[in-house]
């Protein structure tokens, strides 16, 4: 059986690196201690994408060495959730014997829970015909009887499910639980036990805040939904179709009724707070009713534009999500012209690996 392992007694000092690393590049902005939240130290990845590998009659799972390129047996994943390695193994079990589900199959996406549930994908280059389709309906109520699965299958032009196309998550944070909808292929945190100390550290801060909360890039309602608790009212936008559906699910299974979330980008949503352009989707909703005294935002790699970055400077509280620590210091640039950094900390998303996770609080000069 060949095992992606990990070496566990590296944990500190990698994760002690990165709080250096993180503590030396933020040190120009005159920020405080850096907190720092650590990961488990295996089995922590919720999510995982594998190639499948044909060997004769055998076939198994592979992944890509980043510098060589050469391809890696994966039987056992360590970084995977305990779920995720189980499913693994009943996956190869199951098609390793059926030739109408293996043949052309060349990727499996797996997306598990806390909560036990698990979402199974299956890529082919190969339409996917009546056949293939009794035959995977017949593989899901037989692991149906011992799992909670579904499947969904893929090929060109075409999307086959198999029961439903998302797991529903559940997260315990300060002793509360919320419930997360997340659709195969839309954006999740991967580490399920760090988005909770993730969402405890936000919910620290929003705690001592008052009046309204505005959130751009809110994806499926991940923070909006576990701080609207401590706000009058929060308006978030997002612009993913699917992820604004799990965010209205979300609001719903949480029985959330101070929060609304439109579809927009942030670009869109800063024109219409300056008064550039008039949008459809903003009907029903005044703007300036609202009293937003705190902005949240969680943009992706590429940071904020320029334009972004200077309507987020308006408000008196910023709470500054990031999985890029160089667009976070090139945006921090403009901020910290107008606000100080009150706390900063970092979340190991992605232990053993080079990226880091940071949350930056930052207050009015």
């Amino acid at each position: 059986m060949a095992v992606i392992t990990i070496d566990t007694a590296q944990y500190e000092q990698q994760l002690e690196e990165k709080q250096k690393r993180i503590s030396a590049q933020f040190a120009r902005f005159n920020a405080p201690t850096l907190e720092v939240y650590d990961s488990e130290k295996r089995h922590y990845r919720q999510r995982c994408e594998f190639r499948v590998w044909h060997d004769g009659e055998d076939l198994y799972h592979i992944m890509f060495d980043q510098q060589s390129k050469a391809k890696i047996r994966v039987d056992e994943f360590g970084p995977g959730a305990p779920l995720v390695n189980e499913i693994m193994q009943v996956m190869m079990n199951k098609l390793r014997h059926n030739e109408l589900l293996r043949r052309k199959l060349f990727q499996i996406d797996y997306l598990s829970t806390l909560s036990g549930e698990i979402l199974v994908s299956l890529l082919y280059h190969k339409p996917l015909d009546e056949s293939w389709q009794a035959e995977m309906s017949a593989l899901r109520d037989e692991l149906q009887k011992t799992y909670k699965i579904d499947f969904i299958g893929r090929a060109r032009k075409q999307k086959v499910v198999f029961g439903n196309d998302y797991v529903t998550e559940k997260l315990t944070v300060d002793g509360k639980e919320f419930i997360y909808q997340q659709v195969e292929n839309s954006f999740t945190q991967p580490n399920a036990k760090v988005n909770e100390k993730m969402l405890a550290w936000a919910k620290s801060i929003s705690r001592e805040l008052s009046n309204d909360l505005l959130e751009l890039y809110c994806g499926n309602g991940n923070f909006s939904i576990a701080l609207a608790e401590h706000f009058d009212r929060v308006l978030a936008t997002e612009i993913s179709k699917s992820s604004v559906h799990s965010a209205q699910f979300n609001i719903a299974a949480n029985k959330v009724d101070n929060l609304d979330i439109i579809r927009m980008s942030s670009e869109e949503f800063t024109d219409a707070m300056q008064g550039k352009r008039q949008f459809s989707r903003l009907n029903g909703i005044d703007l300036k009713s609202y009293n937003c005294q705190t902005i949240l935002v969680d943009p992706p790699r590429a940071g904020m534009d320029e334009l972004t970055c200077q309507l987020v400077s308006n408000y008196d509280n910023i709470i500054y999500i990031s999985c890029n620590p160089d667009t976070l210091e090139r945006d921090l640039e403009t901020l910290s012209k107008t606000h100080n950094i009150a706390r900063i900390a970092i979340f190991d998303q992605f232990p053993y690996t080079h990226h880091v996770e940071s949350g930056v609080f930052l207050t009015r000069k």
